[in-house]
């Protein structure tokens, strides 16, 4: 059964989606303190509000793709480990220099021996973890929900602390030694990566009915590339701040405010040549990477995001599908439909092969030229929101319980 829940976002504060997309009603004027009024009644007003504008869709899935899925190999699993469970934040596990690390919204900070899954480190502190993790260039990045960005080295040991001005919903990235970061807001701020102190700061518009997401930003050729709500794709100096180009990957349509959000809830992707995005209720388009025009655009809705390599443009797109797209004439490849779930994570490649996750614990494995479903195991029942992080000899997932999994490439 799908459901989604519309969330009241009062001061930056939001309540615990049912699903991994809300819609989130923005109020004018909020600021980023935390919300004083009693979470009983956030609860009830936004459950109230998603009884009268929600409709349900009953999921019926035919015998022989259900067959199809119990007959898939499965994939071995190395090693499993467990944090804290993720009751609003989505977290991205990462990878670097033979060790995994793993953030929870209790605000711990774990490193993992990534062969062996043995625990390393943790830091536990008193902030709420919200975002994370970032890494590169020395730095192992979290966001939390106050808006304050934390650095740490390698040994788990603080370098600084900086502030922004609201919730962070996606891993802060670092690139040239300057770290970005994205906040509920709007605002993207670019900070010194020695100390953390602000260079520049980035405005994007907020309309006041938007879609709960993590998307956040990519770091490539010295640029910041975001989408945004209302379907914009900036591309801004990763120096400074100024924005190169803007461009529409979809335009809002319909009457309703529901029906005229399009915005953009993933992270674009960028090669040599292009960028691509897609927008929930919109389109998938790629861009030229110099000057932003537009290359081609097909319709499609995606609130998880995309991926790409020389040939196709890959796109978990809505009501549990995957597409490839020609990377050249956006031309439809392949669709694979038929993967026993309705939302599915972003999908990322390992070789010839797209790993993707499912709101049921699931990790799927296709082939990249087809779509045909190679591979398949369980974690621990819940969903798994965010993208695979790959590892030298397969990927690591972790679930909305805490589940953290790494399996290996041999299927």
């Amino acid at each position: 059964m799908i459901k989604v829940i519309l969330q009241l976002n009062i001061s930056g504060f939001l309540r615990k989606p049912l699903f991994s997309i809300g819609f989130v009603l923005s109020l004018a004027g909020c600021g980023s303190t935390m919300n004083p009024f009693d979470m009983r009644i956030i609860e009830s007003m936004s459950t109230q509000l998603s009884d009268i504008l929600v409709k349900e869709e009953v999921i019926v899935y035919e015998k022989e793709e259900l067959d199809a899925l119990k007959a898939a190999n499965r994939i071995p699993l190395k090693w499993k480990n467990k944090v804290s469970e993720s009751h609003i934040a989505a977290f991205y596990i990462v990878y670097d220099n033979g060790a995994v690390y793993v953030a929870d919204e209790e605000g711990k900070l774990t490193k993992y021996d990534a062969a062996s899954g043995k625990e390393l480190w943790q830091m536990k502190t008193k902030n709420k973890f919200s975002a994370g993790v970032g890494i590169g260039e020395g730095l192992i990045l979290v966001g939390t929900f106050k808006g304050e960005v934390l650095a740490y080295n390698e040994s788990g040991h603080m370098l600084w602390q900086a502030s922004v001005t609201s919730e962070i919903l996606s891993p802060p990235q670092v690139q040239n030694n300057i770290v970005v970061v994205r906040t509920l807001d709007g605002r993207i701020f670019g900070l010194d990566a020695v100390d953390g102190k602000r260079k520049w700061i980035y405005q994007g518009a907020t309309p006041s009915l938007t879609v709960r997401s993590t998307a956040g930003i990519s770091l490539a050729h010295g640029a910041v590339f975001a989408g945004f709500p209302g379907g914009k794709l900036v591309a801004m100096s990763l120096f400074n701040g100024n924005v190169g180009w803007e461009v529409a990957v979809s335009q809002p349509r319909g009457v309703t405010e529901l029906e005229r959000m399009t915005d953009i809830t993933s992270s674009p992707v960028v090669n040599n040549q292009f960028v691509c995005a897609v927008a929930y209720q919109g389109r998938v388009a790629c861009f030229a990477i110099n000057d932003g025009a537009q290359i081609w655009a097909r319709e499609s809705s995606s609130s998880a995001g995309l991926t790409m390599d020389k040939d196709y443009v890959y796109v978990t797109e809505d009501k549990g599908i995957i597409s490839a797209y020609d990377i050249l004439s956006g031309a439809s490849m392949w669709k694979q439909s038929k993967l026993g779930s309705k939302k599915l994570s972003r999908p990322i490649l390992k070789g010839q092969y797209i790993i993707v996750g499912d709101d049921q614990g699931y990790v799927n494995i296709l082939r990249n030229y087809d779509g045909a479903l190679v591979a398949r195991s369980a974690t621990d029942g819940s969903s798994i929101h965010t993208v695979a992080s790959l590892l030298p000899d397969g990927f690591a997932v972790q679930t909305v319980q805490g589940g953290v999994y790494a399996f290996s490439a041999e299927f």
